[in-house]
């Protein structure tokens, strides 16, 4: 089965790897950079992103979306969430209602809308599904057991995706709360860099603990407000990936908040953010832009904003939990 994955982060590439488990998938990956397909199918590696790495043969890397979806049975989404927008508009004319599952995480912060919203007004499908879960890329490279959620717009799309998908690795488990998992991992990474401002100013676990429990409330309160089911805080794309993001320097939000906790100097923080692609900052605006439309108050939420986005003491973080009814 051919299968198509826009984008070649980290992330993408240990998908990738996940499906070509399966000697019968045919993994096609879209990248805009031509040095890295170059280096993928001449030498089968992908230095600057995985050093050590070796493709297998299933897995090849194409600049374009002609051959990328031609024949393709499934596409995967994974790119950052603020070109998915671009990314859908550049594929319109070679798609062909193929199943799409997204593992961008984040909102759209032009629609002010779930990924899975913008994909459906922009392709005209209702093919869609969406993953989400606690799963580091280099965990998933180095086949580390982990599991992550899928929700999705029809049963048909899911099952295609745990068919692929599902190995002795990686585990899959059905939601039917497509717009909670998708806050769920969105919200998530706001969270990490809170907890990350927290350790860079010197907090211990405790107080990390503190703010991760805090959150879930929030959480919770904002999948119910925006048409979810509270309940999915409790799935992997909830409490899992919550705890796993704001517990390691493996996540770039997490390091990202320590940054601005340890130094507080903006040329350092512009200096990681140009170096790094940080979701939960691109997120954070569009999440505080969208509770502050639909009238929602969630004070953790904007106080975050205020110290990344408006230079705020990020000493107000440690006061704000303490004092917080």
């Amino acid at each position: 089965m051919k299968i198509t994955i826009i984008g070649t982060g980290a992330y993408s590439i240990a998908i990738a790897m996940q499906l070509a488990k399966k000697e019968n998938n045919e993994i096609v990956l879209w990248s805009e950079n031509k040095e890295l397909v170059k280096e993928a199918n001449k030498y089968k590696t992908v230095k600057s992103i995985f050093k050590d790495l070796v493709l297998p043969n299933n897995i090849r890397i194409t600049n374009s979306y002609e051959d990328a979806l031609d024949k393709s049975k499934l596409i995967f989404l994974i790119t950052s969430a603020k070109y998915i927008q671009n990314v859908c508009k550049e594929i319109l004319p070679y798609y062909k209602n193929t199943p799409i599952c997204i593992a961008s995480k984040g909102i759209d912060k032009n629609t002010l809308s779930p990924l899975s919203t913008l994909v459906r007004n922009t392709l005209k499908t209702k093919n869609i599904s969406v993953i989400s879960g606690p799963t580091f890329a280099i965990d998933l490279i180095n086949n580390e057991p982990a599991a992550l959620a899928i929700a999705g717009l029809n049963k048909k799309c899911i099952n295609l995706v745990k068919e692929v998908l599902v190995n002795d690795t990686l585990k899959l488990r059905k939601s039917s709360d497509i717009i909670g998992i998708q806050l769920c991992g969105s919200i998530k990474n706001i969270v990490a860099i809170a907890a990350g401002i927290l350790k860079g100013l010197g907090y211990q676990e405790s107080t990390q603990a503190f703010l991760i429990n805090e959150s879930l409330h929030d959480m919770k309160n904002i999948i119910h407000a925006l048409g979810g089911k509270r309940k999915t805080i409790l799935s992997f794309s909830g409490i899992g990936d919550l705890l796993l993001t704001c517990s390691s320097i493996k996540s770039r939000n997490y390091s990202f908040g320590y940054v601005i906790g340890e130094s507080r100097d903006p040329k350092k923080i512009l200096e990681y953010l140009n170096n790094n692609t940080v979701e939960g900052y691109y997120t954070l605006n569009s999440i505080y832009n969208m509770l502050k439309k639909k009238g929602i108050d969630i004070p953790l939420i904007t106080l975050i904003h205020n110290i990344v986005s408006n230079n705020e003491d990020p000493n107000e973080l440690a006061k704000f939990l303490i004092t917080k009814d």
